[in-house]
């Protein structure tokens, strides 16, 4: 038996945040005993990801990104488009492996904080604190006693819910033979993509230099689709409506995060925590997480140093979650047309007061003025239907252990 203060399982975007802010301690406290508990190199380690998110221009993590856009735009089906600055804000795209990079040299710099390989298969409450099970890289058996732990592995069912869509995606990291990209303006939705029956779709390009760029397709819908199938949407898109001819598929990444209202319960024992996805910091109309989870571990990180119970806080507030189950519903239902639904909003709404929206950043009363931009009637209907509906089991698994996406490497060309 080992004793720590705090184990961290997982160490994804929650679990090296947790740590990093629990190092990050105020004047006059130190940095607790920390095991930082991740899947050995494998199978069942998790690629590498991309992670998205706004913030104000300047940001900790600015050192690591690969790349940063000031420049925002939101395309209709129709193609007419909205292009607009998000000022002050900024939208940043960070690689899981830079962010590693960046957070570990940090925390290698502490002697209190410990790294332990090893594939964890259980965790349970023990008189004042919690253990820790699994088996190591060496094929050991692992048993960490903690005071407190917290748990960053995806469920593998989601809790019950009136409302789960999928967000499934596959984007290519392409590299073109010519210019064909604005370096400082990034493709946040181009809705000129075929829309399934129930949800949407639509495209997503982060360009890196006018050469190098993110293609991603994304649908919100029941059922994910076959590689073939988002391969021949991300090769149409590249082709029909970008007017590039030949390209090079440097990288691939793939994967899929539930959109739903189901409730994540944030404690799993007296000294048992989930934080991250698991904790509820997937936003469920968005599919956003990383900013969520940074605000999530500083304040666990603001609880322990002030002597208090650390337990995470909701990720996103009541309002934001009952708004997002409205429109999580009437998408499902097919009361909205989605596309014109996320379109309406971005044509009518200033776009950094749609992006503080979307984090749950923005006032009641500024939340009721986007809601009258929304289709009113349908969207009523589905208010009033909603606490009639049950909360039923998901048949729906959560994504890869460590997060919603998969990525290998690949090279392909396309003349």
């Amino acid at each position: 038996m080992d004793d720590t203060e705090i184990a961290i399982v997982g160490a994804g975007a929650a679990g090296l945040s947790l740590a990093h802010r629990l190092c990050a301690a105020p004047v006059g406290r130190t940095c607790p005993s920390i095991a930082l508990i991740d899947a050995p190199r494998g199978p069942t380690r998790p690629p590498e990801r991309t992670w998205c998110f706004w913030e104000a221009r300047d940001g900790e993590f600015d050192t690591a990104l690969s790349g940063a856009w000031d420049s925002l735009r939101v395309r209709a089906p129709d193609g007419t488009a909205v292009v607009a600055s998000p000022a002050p804000l900024r939208y940043k795209m960070l690689r899981s492996s830079a962010f590693e990079e960046l957070v570990t040299a940090r925390l290698d710099r502490e002697p209190r904080v410990r790294r332990v390989a090893a594939e964890v298969t259980d965790v349970r409450d023990l008189p004042g604190g919690a253990e820790v099970r699994g088996v190591t890289a060496r094929g050991d058996s692992l048993a960490l006693r903690a005071r407190w732990v917290f748990d960053s592995r995806p469920l593998r069912t989601l809790p019950p819910a009136r409302t789960t869509l999928l967000q499934h995606f596959r984007g290519w990291f392409v590299r073109t033979d010519r210019p064909v990209f604005a370096p400082r303006l990034a493709d946040l939705m181009d809705f000129r993509t075929p829309q399934p029956a129930h949800g949407l779709s639509f495209a997503y390009v982060l360009p890196t230099t006018a050469y190098d760029a993110l293609v991603e397709y994304t649908e919100f819908s029941r059922a994910v689709l076959d590689e073939r199938a988002y391969d021949e949407a991300l090769r149409r898109h590249l082709t029909h409506r970008l007017g590039v001819s030949r390209f090079e598929v440097i990288r691939a990444e793939q994967g899929v995060i539930p959109m739903t209202d189901a409730r994540f319960p944030r404690r799993a024992g007296r000294s048992v925590f989930r934080i991250g996805t698991a904790g509820g910091a997937t936003r469920p109309s968005t599919g956003y997480t990383f900013a969520a989870a940074q605000r999530q571990a500083r304040a666990i990180a603001s609880a322990y140093h002030r002597g208090r119970t650390p337990v995470p806080p909701r990720a996103h507030t009541r309002r934001s979650l009952a708004m997002d189950a409205v429109m999580l519903r009437a998408l499902d239902s097919g009361r909205v047309d989605g596309a014109a639904f996320f379109a309406g909003l971005f044509r009518a709404v200033p776009m950094e007061r749609l992006l503080r929206f979307l984090d749950g950043r923005t006032r009641w009363d500024e939340d009721f003025r986007i809601g009258l931009r929304t289709p009113v009637r349908p969207m009523l209907r589905t208010v009033a239907e909603l606490p009639l509906l049950p909360r039923l089991p998901s048949r729906t698994t959560t994504a890869p252990p460590g997060g919603p996406t998969r990525e290998n490497d690949r090279k392909e060309t396309q003349r």
